[in-house]
């Protein structure tokens, strides 16, 4: 009998080997760019894309602009394209970005330690008037944010600027951004060390240098002796806080790895004190860490705070000691609990030098410039001509008489710029949003300012300490994750099943020694025209529901999801 033939066995498929590239980290070799970004980044340093600016486009107009210039290198002297009016919220992230484009920018003036002359803020008001149809609005990381720039006018903008010691300079891109400071550095009574000079040596190292020009990604600094902590040093790359150790006096303790977007991640300590003479030194040491080890792979992991957490603050600290400082640092303590509840420094205070400084209250950081003009002149009638911009898109003017606090405060009034605003108008904050953004999915400006219209009508006696932010998309620029009430703008559905501008709710999210992330209530999303009932319906159950003494934050980690609904 013949045998059965048999079937030839199946061939076993072959694996296919793919050799791992590493995450693009330069200290262990990897130097071949690993995607678009890091690649038009080694063909031209974006410090060089000036130049060209100056003697090209500005010449020759939008349609004249190289594409990884207009959407990579210009974020090097602040420059972004803003967003194409009429383009809905539902097509941010289907659209090309040439579709998206305006042929206008948004121009970020950096404004370091948020320290400002009343000369300095009468050229911003008048570009604001002669050249961004009178937008400048004050960001939350001490900036000015025009809007409606054109190429052909940046040379004239840049020489009216830096005129007057201003600029643009890595106020975007893969760059050490703007490093903010204490708004009241070297003036208030309470201050533990004033950190200027070290921030001063800071920005003479690093601004404009090539070696820092090409980093992973953003990279944010922020510097502050104030025990008041006002500096959101939680969230940045790296940040100096003011320390006072039992043996050596005052001087910093350092945090790294801080950032919020999609991923948000507290900063860690790294258990140091260190002088201030010695803070430049270590500041260094960590961006270089930053640049030489950063994961340049993935843009959505080439942020500081994705190395830290691999690393730990315990191998981030050898590093920097053994290869980048070449010495041990000294051990130190942490910062106490901040001295007050709000750290913004809204009101009349007194200076160390018996005179006065005023805090007063934009509405979500939104001005003109012919109002900033006008903050000028009463600035340098009240003062001494130094003003401040804060991390909370609020003001300050410095050196006030005590007998001229009063006619100052009146002035500001008039211009419905308030040194004793409610807590609504003191603690709502909010990003761009839709008007001029190319990433966001609906408005916040005008939301926002209408909100606290809303609420100090409806709600005229609340007065604790409560932070509203609101953000246009999930990018987190006006840091909702750690707001009492966080607002992530999306599209909902609304009672008539229709798609509408709305947000995601966050609530009990903090800053301070007691940092945390707001909580997320399962399906809650709220329509924006939804938004003060919602917000008045919260908070009365939470004047109903508090103990003594409780914070929103708190009352908002234990409370029922009915009771936050």
């Amino acid at each position: 009998m013949a045998a059965t033939p048999q079937k030839p066995a199946a061939a076993t498929p072959r694996r296919k080997v793919s050799r791992h590239r590493g995450e693009g980290q330069w200290a262990v070799g990897h130097h071949t760019p690993l995607n678009g970004n890091e690649q038009f980044k080694k063909d031209d340093d974006g410090l060089n894309v000036r130049t060209r600016i100056e003697t090209i486009y500005s010449k020759r107009g939008f349609d004249s602009i190289d594409p990884n210039d207009l959407r990579g290198r210009m974020r090097w002297w602040g420059l972004y394209t803003q967003r194409r009016p009429g383009i809905d919220g539902g097509k941010t992230a289907i659209l090309e970005p040439e579709e998206l484009d305006d042929e206008y920018f948004m121009l970020r003036v950096r404004i370091d330690g948020g320290a400002l002359t009343t000369r300095q803020l009468r050229v911003i008001g008048e570009i604001s008037q002669e050249f961004a149809r009178g937008t400048a609005d004050i960001t939350d990381r001490q900036n000015v944010q025009y809007h409606w720039i054109r190429i052909e006018d940046v040379p004239e903008i840049w020489n009216r600027l830096e005129g007057v010691g201003l600029s643009t300079v890595t106020a975007c891109g893969d760059t050490p951004r703007v490093m903010i400071g204490s708004p009241v550095a070297g003036i208030a009574e309470d201050e533990i060390i004033d950190a200027t000079p070290a921030l001063e040596e800071m920005k003479r190292r690093v601004l404009n240098n090539p070696a820092y020009s090409n980093l992973p990604r953003k990279f944010k600094t922020a510097i502050s002796g104030s025990p008041v902590l006002d500096v959101v040093h939680e969230i940045n790359d790296v940040a100096f806080v003011g320390v006072r150790h039992p043996e050596h006096g005052p001087g910093f303790d350092v945090w790294v790895g801080g950032g919020l977007s999609t991923n948000p991640k507290l900063g860690v300590r790294l258990g140091t004190w260190v002088p201030i003479d010695e803070v430049p030194d270590v500041y260094e040491g960590v961006i270089s860490i930053f640049r030489d080890y950063g994961y340049r792979r993935l843009r959505t992991r080439a942020r500081l705070k994705f190395l830290v957490a691999d690393w730990g603050p315990e191998k981030f600290r050898q590093v920097l000691e053994d290869e980048y400082l070449k010495r041990k640092l000294v051990d130190g303590p942490a910062p106490e609990q901040p001295s007050q509840l709000w750290r913004d420094h809204i009101g009349v205070h007194r200076q160390n030098d018996g005179r006065f400084y005023v805090g007063f209250a934009p509405r979500v950081g939104r001005v003109d410039g012919a109002t900033i003009t006008k903050i000028a002149d009463l600035a340098e009638a009240h003062g001494s001509g130094r003003v401040r911009t804060t991390v909370e898109q609020k003001m300050i003017v410095l050196d006030v008489a005590e007998d001229q606090v009063e006619s100052l405060v009146e002035g500001l009034e008039a211009l419905d710029l308030t040194a004793r605003p409610s807590s609504f108008r003191r603690g709502t904050m909010a990003c761009t949003g839709i008007e001029f953004c190319k990433l966001a999915i609906v408005e916040t400006k005008q939301r926002g300012s209408q909100l606290i219209d809303e609420l100090e009508r409806r709600l005229p006696d609340f007065d604790e300490p409560l932070t509203i932010n609101l953000n246009g998309c999930p990018n987190a620029c006006a840091r909702i994750q750690v707001a009492d009430i966080g607002l992530k703008g999306q599209l909902v559905v609304n009672s008539e099943g229709e798609q509408v501008e709305g947000y995601q709710v966050h609530l009990g999210g903090a800053l301070g020694l007691e940092a945390g992330f707001g909580r997320k209530v399962r399906g809650l999303k709220v329509t924006s025209d939804e938004l003060p009932d919602y917000i008045e319906r919260v908070l009365k159950r939470f004047e109903a529901e508090r103990e003594d003494g409780e914070r929103f934050a708190a009352w908002a980690a234990r409370a029922s999801e009915e009771a936050l609904s």
